[in-house]
């Protein structure tokens, strides 16, 4: 009994292995889309072409009733079990890089007089797709730069291996740009500016206020008087030279007059750069008197100095 069940199935067995099946997903690589890209156990046309693949990043869907028809044209023994079977057929591809296309675009209009710094805006670009493995080429062709105005536009050329030729109208503006100094950190008020602190960019005009620093060399060893945000551009009139004292710093005062010079134990009130005048306090005396800031934790009061103000009548609000 056992054996005639065995009999019984091999036929069930035997074409069950004849059938084919649809690859719901399937990912092509090469520029023409085989049977087999379509059908598992396909069969002897399994190698046979069907067309191009579709463009590298793009995809085609291909429903049961074409399936059919490819199906019976190669002899796939296949059948659609329902109208919702499909082949969703995909081509990975890879992105040409902006930086490449701007370099040739730029070329090409530093022939018809743009300016080199200038930074060119393309809106809305999508960067075109190429093949994985392929080696691409790209070519501007009858580009256009108006004047005034700085608006461009050109046929964008792309050449690779395993595609069609790819042409793409690119259109956009040169803006002008300015050098500018920025910050590589927030910083806050009364740092110092070292070298690492700032670096040189281009930015566009446009984007840029007035008064802004265009050199390293304008900002480094100055002290800042307010904040200011990383990557953003340092105004020079929040700029000046370090303080030699700080505020609330206890000093030495050089009370200078004619033939003498005799020192005192002061406490500056504010923070202040060498030659700058600052108020300070006579510890001995309580007068509040002005002076020059001659260096580090040393300030000059001229004999004779009239007190700014007393002591307590300072501290009051």
């Amino acid at each position: 009994m056992r054996a005639l069940v065995l009999l019984a199935l091999l036929p069930v067995a035997a074409w069950a292995q004849e059938m084919a099946f649809i690859r719901p997903v399937s990912t092509v690589e090469d520029p023409v889309v085989r049977v087999r890209d379509l059908f598992e156990n396909a069969g002897a046309r399994a190698d046979a072409t069907l067309g191009p693949a579709p463009a590298p990043g793009r995809r085609i869907v291909l429903e049961a009733e074409q399936l059919a028809a490819i199906a019976r044209m190669h002899r796939v023994p296949w059948r659609p079990m329902s109208v919702a079977d499909r082949v969703i057929l995909e081509r990975p591809g890879r992105p040409v890089p902006r930086a490449e296309v701007e370099m040739a675009l730029r070329e090409e209009l530093l022939r018809m007089g743009l300016d080199a710094e200038s930074e060119l805006e393309l809106p809305g670009w999508v960067s075109p797709m190429v093949p994985l493995a392929s080696i691409h080429q790209l070519t501007i062709e009858g580009a256009l730069l108006e004047s005034p105005g700085n608006r461009f536009a050109a046929t964008l050329v792309i050449t690779a291996e395993g595609m069609a030729t790819q042409r793409l109208r690119i259109a956009g503006r040169a803006m002008a740009t300015t050098p500018v100094v920025i910050a590589t950190r927030r910083m806050g008020m009364g740092e110092r500016l070292t070298p690492a602190d700032v670096r040189e960019v281009r930015m566009r005009v446009e984007r840029i206020r007035s008064g802004m620093a265009s050199r390293a060399d304008q900002v480094i060893g100055q002290e800042l008087h307010r904040p200011i945000a990383a990557e953003g551009p340092i105004p020079l009139a929040d700029l000046g030279p370090p303080s030699l004292i700080q505020r609330n710093q206890p000093i030495t005062l050089l009370l200078d007059a004619p033939g003498i010079t005799l020192t005192a134990a002061g406490r500056a009130l504010e923070a202040a750069p060498r030659g700058a005048m600052v108020p300070v306090i006579n510890l001995a005396s309580r007068a509040v008197l002005e002076g020059e800031v001659i260096g580090p934790g040393r300030v000059r009061v001229a004999m004779g100095s009239v007190p700014t103000r007393n002591l307590r009548d300072r501290e009051q609000p």
